[in-house]
């Protein structure tokens, strides 16, 4: 398992018009790593409310993603991390939530969008899998 962990905008590339975006989160989750149950329950949240999926299809975008990803549950010990990241680093809680679970096991490098790229939380990196 690669040292990664990958948030909900880049699972949601999968469905993208931009068929560079999606063929580069496929491309990239394809290569393995973690997700949340944060990160699954959000995508199946956009899905249904924002992009009107019918149940089978995000069904099938779940199961692409666990196929390839190890799924880390939630915890108490990555809600008390999230806390304290989002304090110090002014970030949102759900935005903290994710920083703290991919802390949790490890993870190297966590992709996503929506915070700063290059930025350091401890050990880990945020980077922008798009630029």
């Amino acid at each position: 398992m690669r040292p990664v962990f990958f948030d909900t905008n880049v699972v949601l590339y999968l469905l993208s018009a931009d068929e560079h975006k999606a063929d580069a989160a496929e491309a990239f989750l394809a290569q393995g790593g973690w997700v949340s149950v944060q990160v699954l329950n959000e995508a199946a949240s956009v899905c249904r409310r924002k992009l009107q999926l019918p149940w089978p299809e995000v069904h099938e975008l779940l199961a692409a993603v666990k196929a390839c990803c190890e799924v880390v549950p939630l915890s108490l010990a990555a809600h008390e991390r999230a806390l304290h990241l989002a304090e110090r680093y002014q970030l949102s809680l759900y935005d903290a939530l994710i920083c703290a679970s991919a802390q949790e096991v490890e993870a190297e490098v966590l992709f996503t969008e929506d915070l700063q790229d290059g930025l350091a939380l401890g050990q880990m990196r945020v980077r922008n899998p798009f630029v």
